[in-house]
């Protein structure tokens, strides 16, 4: 057998002494994604600088374009109590957790860089477990944040129940988990934090302008042109529209006005659980598949 050849059976053939071997030396895929977690989570703590970047943003967003619009801006048959800030707190609470997805995405660039990825790599783990604890740490930090933010709704006129707290934070959660799984499978193939910002730029801000978080999403009239069919549709076919629905009819309760599309409840929490499933699977076929900077 040429040495090649011996070298391309090793990993396999430890995997499975391993395996034959006692129960304490067996691989422990869902021990081995927690550690990850925790490792997420540690790291966070210790880098307060993101807290800064992933909360601050989103707030200064609000808080800028919410006084500057708020005069002007109108949903179609609302009325003033419901001003821009109001409109545009939902959107601004989903931006944090995107925001903290690409922080959390970028480590997968730094840990291939310092020699991390590589040791998990060659440990006798599945790659979905590797996957499900980069995804859980991050989204247990973006959840955190995005409580942090939640307490700016204390500012506005709304009074939700406990019941509908409840399951904002559910949806927090999922819409999280799948942001941070799209993150992954976008910087699994990057060598750089630099081509990794080109791409969170063209693929996940507009993802984010076209969810309804920044204004709603128009209903086609029967003269509508193109472009506006095309907004209409490309706003409606993107799943981060149903969460920031999701998040908005949770915190405000079931709105209808007339000329805005408008998701019910059970159909958001439908999307975004699906966008979490196929974020998932995405970010796990991605990370099986070998590129050069694993073999640094």
């Amino acid at each position: 057998m040429s040495e090649s050849s011996r070298m391309a059976t090793a990993p396999a053939a430890l995997a499975a002494a391993i395996s034959a071997g006692p129960a304490q030396l067996r691989p422990q895929p869902v021990r081995a994604a927690l550690t990850l977690a925790w490792r997420e989570i540690v790291r966070f703590f210790r880098q307060r600088n993101r807290i800064v970047g992933s909360v601050g943003t989103p707030l200064l967003f609000w808080l800028l374009f919410g006084a500057g619009l708020d005069k002007w801006f109108r949903v179609p048959g609302g009325t003033r109590e419901s001003g821009f800030l109001e409109y545009f707190f939902p959107g601004s609470l989903v931006l944090t957790l995107m925001f903290t997805a690409i922080f959390s995405s970028i480590s997968v660039i730094e840990d291939r860089r310092e020699g991390f990825l590589q040791s998990v790599l060659v440990a006798p783990i599945p790659r979905w477990a590797m996957v499900l604890g980069k995804l859980l740490g991050g989204t247990f930090v973006a959840v955190l944040q995005g409580l942090i933010f939640l307490l700016l709704a204390l500012t506005l006129p709304w009074e939700p129940g406990l019941v509908n707290l409840a399951q904002l934070a559910g949806l927090i959660f999922v819409a999280a988990l799948a942001l941070c799984g799209l993150g992954l499978a976008l910087a699994w193939k990057m060598d750089s934090t630099q081509g990794f910002h080109a791409v969170m730029n063209l693929v996940l801000m507009p993802l984010w302008l076209l969810s309804g978080g920044f204004f709603p999403v128009p209903l086609p009239g029967p003269s509508a042109t193109w472009a506006e069919l095309l907004l209409h549709w490309g706003m409606r076919l993107n799943p981060l529209s149903y969460a920031v629905a999701g998040v908005r009819q949770l915190l405000t309760g079931p709105q209808a006005a007339p000329g805005v599309w408008t998701p019910a409840l059970a159909e958001c929490w439908l999307v975004t659980v699906a966008f979490a499933v196929v974020a998932f699977a995405a970010a796990t076929w991605v990370c099986r598949q070998r590129t050069s900077g694993d073999l640094l």
